[in-house]
């Protein structure tokens, strides 16, 4: 009995997808484990097949609908895929009571998510194995709201993470949500940052390629600009960036040339779609041959083409009806002042015209471009290869087309050369490049350039840095060959090389004299600092003597006028000396001093003993330096009390006393 119930525990849970054991078994006890009922109770659903009725030769086919998911989404799914053939005693064997849902029985509910934005509804159905980051792949599909935006109301049980699979929310079929955008910015602490800590943080970007149906995830600095990430995108997909069709940008995002950091779109991820801008239908054109030799800028003769389009029958007026000019814009505006600004819109201009196998086009001053190129290192120094473009030339086409566009050509290029374009169609464009070479390579480089003939134009002028010189190689007119452009650049950059490594020889030559000079001063300054460090030592010590000294002479002089100051308020409260002879009352005291000397007073004989020592204060002999002693019998009067009279101390009328040091 409890292996059939193990088995129907199985096969409930196999079946519904409840990974819970008590709740499954509550389903069941309530329908008397009766496994029919007990599914029809927990998932009613028209249809129910139990694995145990899977018949052996029968294989389980898995329905995938065509949907847009994530990549983690399709992987879980190609996963699946290969379960393909699963029989029934693997079923069975797979299908024990636990914790885990089996990967053999999943439920194929389609879930109806009514999504209200901005007084509209729009209907979303998605089965219900997905997660919640494919319903918000979906709601941006219809809503163009990208899935960082989206902030959905209305959850039965709220989902933690964009993983969160629908199946675990226990959702009816029928549901409604509310949803409303959050700002274009997603980052919601993007406020407290400051651009400068945005520019150093890493954006991923999770670009769905909608035309091989693929996604990527794309890591960038907050410092790559959009365009960046457009050319980069095309290198995976093979999709030019003109021909590109975004979606998921912000919608204030107007401008290519925008960082990362200032566009607005989400941290750490953002979600992204491109695909292909889709091929306009093409109808016949009636246009002017613009004849190469004429200037492109000249009026169409429009009397001529509206005899033409006058000769056209009314069932003919389908290939009439799209009539363009045929004007071709510049690769550079007329009087650019902005070099940099010019450099750019001719690189941009450049692709658009001739397609993206082109050199790599400096974008900077052409001061920039020499500083770059010639002026540096000998070991990181290149070759500039400065390209003049002249619109009114029969030779453009083919020489940017077949020889700048030629892989041999390119990769030449972008190993050894840095390469700036310019455009000197307008006169006024002209000058200002003369302007800037004559700064930079004096008279004869403007020379150099006023020389070239416009009918062998364009041209590529090489420079390179010869000798501490900065100086024209070359100039490769756009009348030559593949062949004939491959010997000039491989020549330039097989003399360049051969100069390189002199210059290299000599820099390093001239870097270990100045390392040598270097280690020398280094030595000479050590040498100083421990000089300077010893006679710092020495006058700090002399300083600390000096003070001591004067420290020590300061407390003698204190000390010194404090026993002055006491000797003479001893000297103020000392009695006169009595005028009689010893005798009656008067005694006569000697003192011995220890250098063997004398002093003598006379004292009344009631003069108490403190008396006496003032007295020897006053002479400068003061008690805490010395001691007085009485010779017969021999005792320490400053030990004694010195109020004790001097008749009571039992001095004769002609006393001597003794004084010592201590």
């Amino acid at each position: 009995m409890a292996e059939n119930r193990d088995a129907i525990l199985a096969d409930f849970q196999a079946c519904t997808g409840i990974d819970d054991i008590g709740d499954a078994i509550v389903y069941l006890e309530q329908t008397n484990w009766d496994l029919l009922a007990a599914v029809n109770k927990a998932m009613p659903q028209d249809t129910q097949q139990l694995p145990s009725e899977i018949g052996p030769d029968i294989e389980m086919l898995e329905e995938v609908k065509a949907m847009p998911r994530s990549s983690s989404s399709i992987l879980q799914t190609s996963q699946n895929s290969r379960k393909i053939g699963t029989t029934k005693a693997d079923i069975i064997e797979s299908a024990k009571p636990g914790t885990s849902r089996p990967n053999s029985c999943i439920r194929n509910r389609t879930l109806t998510f009514h999504i209200y934005y901005h007084n509209s509804i729009y209907k979303i159905h998605t089965p219900e194995s997905s997660t919640l980051g494919d319903l918000k792949q979906l709601i941006w599909q219809q809503t163009n709201v990208a899935p960082c935006q989206q902030n959905l109301r209305g959850w039965l049980k709220e989902p933690r993470t964009q993983n969160t699979s629908l199946v675990t929310l226990d959702l009816p079929k029928e549901n409604t949500l509310h949803m409303s955008s959050l700002p274009q910015d997603c980052d919601l602490a993007r406020e407290t940052v400051s651009l400068s800590g945005r520019m150093t943080q890493t954006y991923t970007l999770n670009v769905k390629d909608e035309v091989h149906n693929k996604t990527y995830n794309l890591k960038f600095p907050g410092t790559h600009t959009v365009l960046e990430v457009k050319t980069d995108v095309y290198s995976l997909i093979d999709v030019p960036v003109r021909n590109q069709q975004w979606k998921g940008w912000p919608s204030s995002l107007k401008d290519d040339t925008v960082i990362l950091a200032q566009s607005g779109i989400c941290y750490p991820e953002h979600d992204l779609s491109v695909g292909m801008l889709p091929a306009k239908e093409e109808k016949k054109k009636v246009v002017n041959l613009v004849d190469s030799d004429s200037s492109i800028d000249e009026p169409e003769d429009v009397e001529e083409l509206e005899d033409i389009t006058e000769s056209f029958n009314v069932e003919d007026d389908i290939f009439i009806d799209d009539v363009k000019s045929t004007k071709i814009e510049r690769l550079m505006p007329e009087n650019v002042v902005d070099e940099i600004m010019g450099t750019l819109h001719f690189a941009e201009q450049f692709e658009k015209r001739y397609g993206p196998a082109h050199p790599e086009f400096f974008a900077g001053t052409f001061e920039d471009a020499l500083k770059e190129s010639c002026l540096k290192p000998a070991k990181e120094r290149k070759l500039l290869a400065v390209y003049l473009h002249h619109d009114n030339s029969v030779l453009a086409n083919v020489f940017c087309t077949q020889l700048l566009g030629f892989e041999t050509v390119l990769q030449l290029l972008s190993a050894n050369f840095i390469v700036w374009g310019w455009d000197i169609t307008f006169e006024s464009n002209k000058e200002r490049f003369l302007y800037s070479v004559t700064q930079t390579l004096g008279t004869v480089g403007s020379l150099a350039v006023t020389s070239i003939d416009v009918d062998t134009l364009p041209a590529l002028m090489i420079i390179m840095r010869s000798r501490s010189n900065t100086e024209i190689f070359t100039i490769v007119h756009g009348n030559v060959g593949v062949n004939e452009l491959l010997t000039n650049l491989v020549q330039a950059v097989d003399v360049f090389q051969e100069q390189r490594r002199a210059d290299i020889g000599v820099e390093e030559e001239r870097q270990a004299r100045e390392r040598v000079k270097q280690e020398q001063d280094r030595a000479y300054q050590e040498s100083l600092a421990a000089d300077r460090a010893k006679e710092e030592a020495k006058q700090m010590q002399e300083q600390l003597e000096k003070q001591k000294k004067e420290q020590a002479e300061n407390e003698r002089l204190a000390e010194k006028a404090r026993k002055e100051a006491h000797r003479q308020a001893v000297e103020s409260s000392l009695p006169p000396e009595p005028q009689q002879e010893a005798g009656d009352g008067v005694m006569k005291v000697k003192v011995r001093l220890p250098a063997g000397k004398f002093l003598e007073r006379k004292f009344q004989s009631d003069t108490p003993l403190q008396t006496l020592l003032n007295f020897l204060i006053v002479e400068g002999y003061p008690t805490e330096e010395y001691k007085l002693l009485s010779s017969w019998p021999r005792r320490d009067l400053t030990s004694m009390d010195s109020k004790l009279t001097l008749m009571e101390l039992k001095f004769c009328p002609q006393e001597t006393v003794i004084l010592e040091e201590r």
